[in-house]
């Protein structure tokens, strides 16, 4: 039942959401600042669920294998690799580390 409730609370929560950002009017989403964190916020936000899934188990801090296949990532990106390549080489690097024990 605690299930149902938890549902239930999430749908009125997300359409409450939805409702109140129809009601916003248009003429406050036009302004400068409005737009620079409508731009930089969905970023921000998946930085940190990346950062918390790759470095945090529970209320540990967590150096292991997808720590290792993020700095994958990050070093494919600078050497301007393809994103599939990209993401071949976090996969790879992750597995590699897990297989070995780490």
């Amino acid at each position: 039942m605690n299930t149902w409730i938890a549902i239930g609370a999430t749908v009125v929560g997300c359409y409450a959401v939805k409702l109140i950002g129809l009601l916003v009017p248009a003429g406050a989403l036009e302004k400068p600042l409005v737009r620079r964190l409508a731009a930089l916020l969905p970023v921000a936000l998946l930085a940190a669920l990346t950062a918390q899934q790759t470095f945090g188990d529970g209320q540990v801090l967590v150096l292991g294998a997808r720590a290792a296949g993020v700095a994958a990532a990050a070093v494919a990106l600078v050497l301007r690799a393809p994103f599939l390549l990209v993401v071949g080489a976090a996969v790879v690097v992750t597995a590699g580390v897990r297989a070995l024990g780490g």
